[in-house]
């Protein structure tokens, strides 16, 4: 029985542009769940932020009409006026930039420090040490506090900003275990090479760090840097344990302070009065113009520096080899 070439070859190619539509079609299934998941995720970050933003620009009678939902009847931008004064923001802006920019600083030096030595030294009891330094990661701040608390008392540190700033100079502080091993992890991945070669031409060890090993983790400190100027500045728990005089709020604390000033006026409000029905409670409008403020610092330096953190990170390994 004789085969016709042509039909053979007209039935390859058949298969073949069915073979390359299934490819397309699941390259393009895949594709299209994989933009589904991360638009998902987006949105379960972003949904905060716009609601904040919506909700700031309402005016008392939006926050209770069940009608308005993103987009009020009325912008209304007096609520940030009101949120700048009650926040005192430039007052509470400089002492927020003092805690976090002088923290970050100095617990990029001590970690890169420690994590650089945990990672090319071998010493006696290196084990039980990095035991430690972990150890602290997982311990709650809040079952150390008291005595910390009584320490800081002793030393006359308290209503001023040693309690954030001196810890981090000993590779401690706010999250520094975490630091330390970011360190660790980067300084394990630098070419053993280098330090081989400064040996040879006769640097010691602390000239080897400072001249080869420091400047190459960069991206380490930028991780590191920024990680620590963020969690500083939204952190609440620490800066309302050491500081009481107003002035030296942060910016947090300034939205706490205005936050429960608010409930309290609601609260006597409808104690107080009758005539408040369909009347807002609390000043959520004000209260999330404050808190957009308060994150806008935060925001912007993200925004500025992207693309050097995501490269950071890659680099320092913080998602896996």
């Amino acid at each position: 029985m004789a085969i016709n070439r042509d039909t053979v070859t007209t039935h390859v190619a058949t298969f073949k542009r069915i073979a390359a539509a299934a490819r397309r079609a699941k390259t393009f299934i895949s594709q299209l769940f994989i933009y589904s998941v991360l638009l998902s995720l987006a949105f379960v970050f972003i949904y905060p932020v716009l609601f904040i933003f919506s909700s700031s620009l309402m005016q008392a009678g939006d926050v209770t009409d069940a009608t308005v939902k993103w987009i009020p009847k009325e912008l209304s931008f007096t609520n940030y006026a009101y949120a700048f004064q009650q926040l005192d923001f430039w007052r509470s802006f400089m002492n927020s930039t003092i805690i976090s920019l002088g923290s970050a600083v100095v617990q990029v030096v001590s970690c890169a420090v420690i994590g650089y030595g945990f990672a090319r030294f071998r010493f006696p009891g290196r084990g039980l040490w990095l035991a430690l330094v972990l150890f602290t990661f997982l311990v709650p701040p809040q079952t150390i506090i008291v005595p910390l608390f009584l320490q800081f008392s002793n030393l006359g540190w308290l209503n001023t900003y040693l309690p954030f700033i001196v810890p981090g100079l000993f590779g401690h502080g706010l999250k520094g275990a975490l630091f330390v091993l970011i360190f660790i992890q980067f300084s394990r991945k630098l070419p053993i090479q280098l330090e081989e070669a400064a040996l040879i031409d006769g640097a010691g060890a602390f000239r080897t760090f400072r001249s080869i090993m420091f400047p190459l983790a960069r991206p380490a400190m930028l991780v590191v840097f920024l990680f620590s100027i963020v969690w500083h500045w939204t952190d609440t728990y620490e800066p309302t344990m050491y500081l009481m005089d107003s002035e030296k709020f942060n910016l947090t604390q300034q939205l706490s302070k205005m936050n429960g000033e608010g409930q309290g006026e609601g609260a006597k409000q409808l104690t107080e009065t009758k005539s408040v029905i369909g009347e807002p409670p609390t000043k959520v409008n004000r209260v999330m113009a404050g808190a957009l403020l308060s994150i806008l610092p935060i925001l912007a330096l993200y925004l500025f520096a992207q693309r050097y953190f995501v490269e950071s990170v890659e680099r320092t390994g913080i998602a896996g080899d």
